[in-house]
């Protein structure tokens, strides 16, 4: 499906945007729950597109009591929560039952400020398939572009991780995604490949879909010292540290990471330790951190391996600065923000060969891919890393390198010349 003639959609102002991020907030603490990359790129976008000069409103569900109705989190970037069902966390399993009082919510919301005289938002951008299913309905009911990120694809993901998906809800949400598809004026994909999936997966029209990768707060994630960092964090200064950054869910490898850890020792580099920062998420998560701690005890690996909880997102900086490679072995990953930030801070990255991954990390340049993510070639790959410093070092250095041409004020720019185009398009009709 392509555009019509252009021609006016609405009399609005294309420099307010309203965000939805229905399920989690920017306001979230990343690592758990479901707080993720999606958390780091809706604020990091916005504070990027407020600075430009693009007013954001990101629409979140109000989950716990007494939450202010609207934060500010800087001029021209506000979070505004939103009641749509209790006022309290539920199961992600529920909350699609909850979209159409999110979608009444944020509409009533719009309604008063054009009420109060304040500008219409030129178009409505989606994150994730349920604020997906909201924007679509608000599209219609306002007469407004539609603009979606998914962040992660219910086709792409139940290949990958079939352990993942929600009992039941697979088929609804693969259905709900194809019909926001179907129906955004605009789709935005992190990489070419995440591009492709849209096409492959779901039949999406090549000519509506941008590829806009996500960037890197380089005010926090830069090259730094390793020991400085290690001392900060209370670590010895001496010996190689492995790094795991995710939430702990199947689809992230944590698994992966720990094996890998133990096949070290047969390739000469014992001793090796491994910090695991994250908390559970997903249907699974309280199972899978119980079974990665069995499986530490049974490969007798507690001195070696930590947990740690959940970090405020700038401090994972110190974590990245502290370890000699981290590993990133997810199976799916429709960009991978966290190779991303190791590789600003100048750590060289073994990672699977999927998705977004494929296009962050140069193979043998700065880190390695993983094509079969088995925990042989992981291991292989990482004592590639760690038994030649120098090699590792120069990894670094062209990963840092190549990290700063993925900045914030870059994807802004993009999507404000997107956002500034809608107005000269028809909107897209469902078919």
């Amino acid at each position: 499906m392509t555009w019509a003639s252009p021609g006016p959609v609405r009399s609005c102002d294309m420099r307010r945007l309203a965000v939805l991020s229905m399920h989690t907030s920017p306001l979230a603490q990343p690592g758990s729950g479901d707080g993720g990359g999606m958390n780091v790129y809706v604020r990091e976008l916005c504070t990027a597109l407020a600075r430009s000069g693009t007013a954001c409103v990101v629409f979140t569900r109000a989950d716990a009591p007494g939450l202010a109705p609207e934060v500010t989190v800087e001029p021209g970037f506000a979070v505004r929560h939103v009641v749509a069902g209790p006022e309290a966390g539920v199961p992600k399993a529920a909350l699609p039952g909850l979209v159409d009082a999110f979608a009444d919510a944020v509409e009533a919301s719009l309604l008063a400020d054009e009420a109060a005289g304040e500008a219409t938002p030129g178009a409505i951008h989606a994150n994730y398939w349920l604020s997906g299913v909201a924007g679509h309905a608000l599209k219609h009911r306002l007469d407004l572009p539609l603009v979606s990120t998914f962040h992660t694809l219910e086709r792409v993901k139940a290949e990958a991780s079939p352990e993942d998906a929600e009992p039941g809800g697979e088929a609804r949400r693969a259905a709900a995604e194809a019909a926001v598809i179907g129906c955004s004026d605009a789709l935005l994909a992190s990489c070419t490949v995440e591009a492709d999936d849209l096409v492959a997966h779901y039949g999406a029209d090549r000519a509506r879909i941008e590829v806009v990768a996500p960037g890197v707060d380089g005010a926090f994630f830069a090259p730094g010292d390793r020991g400085q960092a290690r001392r900060a964090l209370g670590l010895a200064t001496e010996g190689r540290l492995l790094l795991f950054v995710g939430r702990i869910q199947p689809l992230k490898g944590a698994d992966v990471a720990v094996r890998s850890l133990a096949a070290l020792d047969e390739r000469g580099l014992g001793g090796t330790r491994l910090l695991l920062v994250g908390g559970p998420s997903g249907p699974r998560g309280e199972e899978e951190v119980l079974a990665l701690r069995a499986l530490v005890g049974c490969l007798g690996l507690e001195e070696r391996v930590s947990f740690v909880p959940p970090q405020p997102h700038e401090a994972l900086s110190s974590f990245y600065r502290a370890a000699d490679c981290c590993v990133v072995p997810s199976r799916s990953e429709s960009f991978g923000l966290v190779a991303l930030e190791a590789a600003a801070c100048g750590i060289p990255v073994v990672a699977s060969e999927v998705g977004g991954l494929a296009t962050l990390v140069e193979d043998g340049r700065t880190g390695f891919l993983v094509p079969d993510g088995t925990v042989g070639s992981f291991a292989d790959r990482l004592a590639a890393v760690l038994g030649d410093p120098s090699g590792a070092a120069a990894m670094g250095r062209a990963a840092a390198a190549r990290a700063r041409t993925y900045t914030w004020p870059i994807a802004a720019g993009r999507l404000g010349r997107l956002y500034d185009e809608l107005t000269a398009r028809t909107l897209v009709t469902c078919a």
